[in-house]
């Protein structure tokens, strides 16, 4: 029988503790994939495999329902295509802390955010596989 894979994003999964994105932003690593900035670090004691936070800069959108939209629009594609970032981390018994920025100065549409944020997933799943044949 065959298991229907879900596509969740729950509270566990979210980024909100004020320590952990702190130290994201100081001791973290980053890459840039345009319009997303991305900061990642591997952490400790994390309730989900991949915990994630999103922002957009106020100062290339001036009015909070356009900030509002793109931070929907990108837990959107995230949460549609992180099956697969999760599972490796979990079979590597490993968490994971990232924090997503939209760069771009122009709003997005739906299917131009959902393209973009698979590579920065990609990139994500190549940097842990990377950090499992380090440790190995």
């Amino acid at each position: 029988m065959e298991t229907k894979q879900r596509y969740t994003f729950k509270k566990d999964e979210k980024l909100k503790s004020r320590k952990t994105i702190e130290q994201l932003f100081k001791e973290g690593k980053s890459f840039s994939n345009f319009p997303f900035r991305v900061l990642w670090q591997f952490t400790e004691l994390a309730k989900a495999p991949v915990q994630t936070g999103f922002a957009v800069s106020s100062k290339h959108f001036k009015k909070a329902v356009d900030r509002n939209r793109i931070k929907r629009l990108m837990r959107e594609a995230y949460r549609l295509q992180k099956n697969e970032l999760q599972t490796q981390l979990m079979l590597q018994r490993k968490q994971l802390a990232v924090f997503i920025i939209y760069v771009g100065n122009e709003l997005p549409d739906h299917d131009f955010i959902v393209e973009k944020m698979n590579p920065v997933l990609t990139r994500l799943i190549k940097i842990t596989n990377e950090n499992l044949s380090a440790n190995t």
